[in-house]
């Protein structure tokens, strides 16, 4: 490996980006990252988690410093399967650069943008010492893009148990939908996923009296939940917002009237509600429309994704302003988007997201500016500065 002041931004974006670290496998990616920070001064762990039904999940955290205040940046090095590798103009995980643009899996979401932390913290650390004033923790999870059980939450838990305290976090997911400097994210809208089924009797069609269908039924129950709107949104949310994904019955027959329908939908939810006043919600208009006339059962799945803010202060100040001197602009504090890990590390510490470019990458040819690869890094840099001299 080089020395430490030849690692550029573009050099460790490719490092990371040129590991195959596809959910759940680790890829080297973890591995590059905890030579590079141990080598830096970082005390460096790799703790692996595991639950039955689901893989074994290799995480990092590697921490500089003995006092406060502590930064958290954190962040996930695996990433969706590129599909077909041939479909690619440049291979998904070679690393190439062509007209100013790197290419391939994660470079934006997110490799990238941990390339650009760990480079602000390099340069930070060689103006400063490792006497900074402060601490600086690198919390990174091989599980985001899949189950999300052995990595993040679990990092916490451990570091928790430790006896490890954190100030505030920089998470660093993709935020800008057009440029660098659009967008903070300051929170994010929770999810809830229900299952309906209406239960009917089946029969002919012929003998109608004889059946019970269910499909009716069903149609007047999704009527129900989305003929009001759950709210009219929040001070720093959109409306909550209720969507069907599947309606299905099941029946290769066209002359049976089946015994059951059913429909998934999901809601994105703002901070009027929580899963449980959500789901109490969803219960009472379906039974208000059902009556007596609809038989059916509702499944609400398990979540782990509450809606949750964190409200404008200092920090999202200290970030906006580093954003602004680099960029020029402005960043708006917005809430949109699915989640993302800042819904475990909230209940640790304030928690803000600023990245690359984009949203989440699933498309072939996933790519980034090499200039905005030096421009987030910068920023980044600024922000230590400042969080460390305040």
């Amino acid at each position: 490996m080089p020395p430490l002041s030849d690692l550029t931004p573009l050099a460790l974006a490719q490092a990371l980006i040129r590991c195959p670290s596809v959910t759940p496998e680790e890829g080297g990616a973890l591995s590059f990252l905890a030579e590079v920070l141990a080598r830096a001064g970082f005390r460096v762990e790799r703790p692996v988690f595991s639950q039955d039904g689901t893989p074994d999940i290799e995480n990092l955290y590697a921490r500089i410093g003995g006092g406060g205040p502590m930064l958290l940046l954190a962040g996930h090095t695996d990433v969706v399967p590129p599909g077909e590798a041939g479909a690619w103009t440049h291979g998904p995980f070679s690393g190439e650069v062509a007209d100013g643009f790197l290419y391939g899996r994660g470079a934006v979401d997110m490799k990238g943008g941990i390339a650009c932390m760990l480079a602000a913290t390099l340069a930070f650390l060689d103006r400063k010492g490792p006497d900074f004033g402060g601490s600086i923790a690198f919390l990174i999870t091989g599980d985001e893009e899949g189950p999300a059980i052995n990595g993040t939450v679990k990092l916490l838990d451990w570091a928790k148990r430790r006896g490890e305290r954190f100030d505030h976090c920089l998470l660093g997911e993709p935020t800008n939908p057009d440029a660098l400097g659009d967008m903070i994210k300051i929170g994010r809208r929770g999810s809830l996923t229900g299952r309906l089924t209406v239960h009917g009797r089946q029969g002919h069609v012929a003998y109608p009296h004889r059946a019970e269908n269910p499909i009716p039924g069903l149609l007047r129950l999704a009527s129900a939940l989305i003929a009001e709107p759950l709210d009219g949104g929040t001070a720093h949310f959109d409306a909550s917002n209720l969507e069907f994904t599947t309606i299905d019955v099941g029946n290769p027959a066209t002359n049976v009237i089946p015994a059951s329908a059913k429909a998934v939908f999901n809601v994105r939810f703002n901070d009027d509600w929580t899963a449980e006043t959500l789901g109490a919600e969803i219960r009472r208009r379906l039974e208000a429309a059902a009556g007596n006339a609809v038989r059916f059962s509702l499944d609400l799945q398990p979540s782990n994704s509450p809606a949750f803010l964190t409200r404008p202060d200092a920090f999202v100040d200290l970030v906006a302003d580093a954003i602004e001197a680099e960029t020029g602009r402005r960043p708006v504090l917005s809430t949109t988007g699915g989640t993302s890990d800042a819904r475990f590390i909230k209940d640790a510490c304030p928690v803000i997201e600023f990245g690359l470019v984009g949203q989440t990458m699933h498309e072939t040819d996933e790519r980034v500016a090499v200039a905005d690869l030096e421009r987030l890094t910068a920023i980044y840099g600024r922000v230590l500065e400042t969080y460390f001299s305040s």
